[in-house]
């Protein structure tokens, strides 16, 4: 993994540091609605309520909300551009290191060339336009959110925390087995297509049937390990929100707390639950693109044959 992004950052470190800072800058403002929702919600309440206060509030949660969204379309359109920009540069070294082996007199192996410009070029670009800004986001949004929630209630704050860590334990035990998948996956789908660019098309037609019935089974054990793995995920979640409103209607009942805070939390939980699962599907996404950086170098290193047949 740490050489996957050693080589993203020596191709776009001045841009990636601007989306790192867009980044933090969206992340400290992810609790800031938040709390405008428990002032309004509190100031209902209140015996002293009047309505230019509640103008006032309404008024400062979305620009908050506005100026978060112009950040997040910001920060989109530059990580987008960039990871363009590093599919070009990686279809453009994949062609001149087929140009030299050409150079050298063996024939390229063009169904592998063809898999490599096509799909894992494109996939690995617009991997690296967010590699870095993506999980800071959510990290970020995380350390905010719970934070203010431990900060209004620690009780409620601890259920959020105890939400993430068996979370993580069991992607790190599923994405193992799912990473074997990929990368046989990728071999087998790059063994297929060498072959149907062959001339020989009619008689390998059944090898590259047996090939494909072979990739089918790989996506399918996939698809067991990764539901799975969601299901419990969505378990963890679901039993978070509840104990949340059980815990802060006790404390509401026993007057330790204002409806305020319970709602502010609840709200909260959905806040961290968007993040939780995108850094679960990134983390997923880091591990298959290391498997298919891994597999992209195999073309580019002198002594390899992979392309030459």
């Amino acid at each position: 993994m740490f050489q996957l992004y050693a080589a993203i950052w020596r191709v776009s470190s001045g841009r990636q540091i601007v989306l790192i800072v867009l980044s933090i800058a969206i992340a400290a403002l992810a609790a800031v609605p938040l709390e405008f929702q428990r002032d309004i919600v509190n100031h209902l309440t209140a015996q002293d309520a009047d309505k230019e206060m509640l103008l006032l509030l309404g008024s400062g949660m979305m620009a908050v909300i506005l100026l978060s969204l112009f950040l997040k379309w910001v920060l989109g359109f530059r990580a987008g551009t960039l990871g363009e920009d590093i599919i070009r540069l990686i279809r453009s070294r994949l062609v001149g290191r087929a140009a030299e082996i050409g150079e050298r007199g063996d024939d390229v192996r063009r169904g592998t060339l063809t898999t490599a410009v096509s799909a894992e070029a494109e996939e690995l670009g617009k991997f690296a336009g967010g590699a870095f800004s993506d999980p800071v986001v959510q990290i970020g949004t995380l350390i905010s959110v719970i934070g203010y929630i431990s900060s209004t209630q620690p009780g409620l704050g601890l259920i959020a925390l105890s939400m993430i860590v068996p979370q993580v334990v069991i992607v790190l035990i599923s994405q193992r087995k799912v990473n074997t998948f990929v990368a046989e996956r990728v071999r087998i789908l790059r063994a297929a297509t060498d072959q149907l660019t062959a001339k020989e098309i009619e008689e390998i037609s059944r090898e590259a049937n047996d090939r494909f019935d072979a990739i089918f089974e790989t996506r399918r054990r996939m698809f067991l390990w990764k539901l799975s793995a969601k299901f419990l995920l969505s378990t963890i979640n679901g039993a978070g929100t509840v104990g949340v409103l059980m815990l802060g209607g006790w404390l509401v009942l026993n007057g330790k707390t204002d409806v305020g805070t319970v709602v502010a939390a609840t709200s909260g939980l959905t806040r961290i639950q968007g993040p939780t699962a995108f850094l679960i599907a990134f983390y997923r996404q880091v591990s298959a693109n290391r498997i298919k950086y891994e597999l992209l170098l195999e073309l580019f290193e002198p002594s390899n044959t992979r392309l030459a047949r």
